[in-house]
């Protein structure tokens, strides 16, 4: 209740109110709340206080809104509002809720569905799962949802292979000769409970709202110089309303907020769409690598789980993924391990000009070649396992406006090839998280866009060359072109030679 009170009436400046805050010591603050009637959120806020001698006085001071913007409709502040309870939403609440400097700061989530929590592992494996960088578990780590993760379900790999079907070209990535984990293959529903039992823990400093839908927003334009920004709005489905200094919206690919702050988005369709199951190994193995082989039609992976299962996420054509979801088990079976195991279209030609580039490769660089490794049958899928999804691009040409920022999925989609979806949303996590502790430390505004950019400039950064990069591979591998496949498999082979090379791409993947 303070905290909207110098929120809504703060007649000497942000920065000077903090440092007063700072001043008072917890019994004055309580005093001052005993004896305080705070109405925020109306047009008019009136204050009720207690003279010296007892006698009650009153007083009204208007607020600093815009009559368009303000309603006489009761409604809450809030310092923060995070619009969306997925994986990136709840790890954006947690990341504030942690940060020491926005202690006392008024932190809320909205999620639109019931509370996702799973109360035991479940035996059978989600089929819908995230290859988590080393920066990524690093990020859980910090704000503490890595424990509650990892004690749950968690299979590290120590290798990747990726090879071509049209050529005998591949390329390997591990680190420290297999002695260091690449990435963690986790299921989206371990992750968000992971999230959401630390948030529980984190009762009193973030809000949550579960079942919550919004039904618009109402954002202000930037203010003329020397006038202060109204807030930003939410405007629920039962007709709640509550305003922010900021709002984050990580409410996916098709989000109401990049919507309503008219941010255009580039984007288009692949004409494909994902195939996801669980697999059956055909034996137990120590399924500590990744496969990948790229297909004329697309990339099928294939990711551990277990010493008995792996994900498979197959993108492709849409009616072959149509095909592949409606086939009988042994059907589906026979077509993924073809799809590991036969060749495609394959030039004698151009096979010939590879083993030459390969023993010329060999010479020159003895040890740089890695040992090609032969990826697990399958025997079986999980029933109901299978799951199909459309594939697109799309890249929003603004992350912020005054008193908003966009995350994730809202902000930036990719194609799944790369594994490097989720990862990308949790960077901004981290950046913003660290943009909007900087603003607090020294004073300013947390809503302004100018101190908004910040996180815009460093995450296009970040972001444009990962998806130019992901953008590439594709349209590189989408064809069976002779040329094509000779030049994309001569670039695969050396760089799989050139070790230095190798590590500063899985740099740039792991960050």
């Amino acid at each position: 209740v303070l905290q909207g009170f110098i929120s809504n009436f703060n007649p000497w400046g942000y920065a000077k109110m903090s440092a007063l805050k700072a001043l008072f010591c917890r019994a004055t603050v309580q005093a001052f709340i005993r004896n305080t009637e705070l109405r925020v959120g109306y047009r008019r806020l009136t204050v009720r206080t207690l003279s010296s001698g007892g006698a009650e006085t009153q007083s009204e001071s208007a607020t600093p809104t815009s009559e368009d913007v303000w309603e006489d409709v009761p409604q809450d502040f809030y310092d923060i509002i995070v619009s969306g309870g997925g994986m990136v939403g709840a790890a954006m609440a947690l990341a504030l809720g942690s940060e020491p400097v926005l202690l006392g700061r008024r932190i809320l989530m909205l999620d639109g569905g019931p509370k996702r929590v799973l109360t035991e592992v479940p035996d059978k494996f989600s089929s819908r799962v995230c290859s988590l960088t080393p920066g990524t578990v690093q990020l859980l780590q910090g704000i503490g949802a890595w424990d509650h993760i990892d004690k749950m379900r968690v299979r590290p790999y120590k290798r990747m292979q990726v090879w071509d079907a049209c050529s005998d070209a591949m390329i390997t990535f591990d680190r420290d000769e297999l002695n260091e984990d690449i990435a963690h293959i986790v299921e989206n529903d371990v992750i968000l409970t992971g999230l959401m039992t630390q948030l529980d823990g984190m009762q009193g400093i973030v809000d949550v709202m579960h079942d919550t839908k919004v039904k618009g927003y109402k954002l202000p334009s930037k203010a003329a110089e020397g006038e202060e920004s109204p807030w930003a709005r939410v405007i629920l489905e039962d007709g709640r309303v509550l305003d922010t200094r900021l709002l984050i919206g990580a409410d996916g690919p098709k989000s109401l907020l990049r919507q309503t702050a008219s941010i255009r988005q580039i984007s288009w369709s692949y004409s494909q769409a994902g195939i996801v199951a669980t697999l059956k190994l055909s034996e137990p193995t120590v399924n500590n690598v990744a496969w990948q082989r790229f297909l004329p039609t697309g990339p099928v992976a294939m990711l551990p789980l277990s010493e008995t299962h792996s994900n498979l996420v197959w993108s492709t054509t849409t009616e072959d993924a149509e095909t592949l979801l409606q086939m009988e088990e042994d059907e589906f079976v026979e077509a993924v391990n073809s799809a590991f195991w036969q060749d495609h279209n394959r030039e004698p030609a151009v096979d010939s000009a590879i083993q030459a580039f390969q023993s010329i490769l060999s010479t020159v660089s003895p040890g740089g070649t890695s040992a090609r490794q032969l990826p697990p049958s399958v025997s079986g899928v999980d029933e109901g396992s299978r799951a199909m999804f459309p594939l697109g691009l799309g890249h929003a040409t603004e992350y912020v406006k005054p008193r908003m920022a966009i995350i994730g999925d809202a902000a930036h989609r990719v194609h799944p090839l790369a594994g490097q979806g989720v990862n990308l949303g949790f960077g901004d996590v981290a950046c913003l998280k660290q943009v909007v502790s900087d603003a607090e430390a020294t004073g300013e505004d947390i809503g302004s866009v100018d101190r908004l950019l910040e996180f815009e400039t460093k995450r296009q950064q970040a972001v444009i060359p990962m998806m130019a990069a992901i953008e590439g591979l594709h349209r590189l591998y989408s064809t069976d072109n002779p040329a094509v496949v000779l030049l994309r498999s001569v670039g695969l082979q050396f760089t799989n030679a050139i070790k230095p090379l190798k590590n500063e791409i899985m740099g740039f993947a792991s960050k």
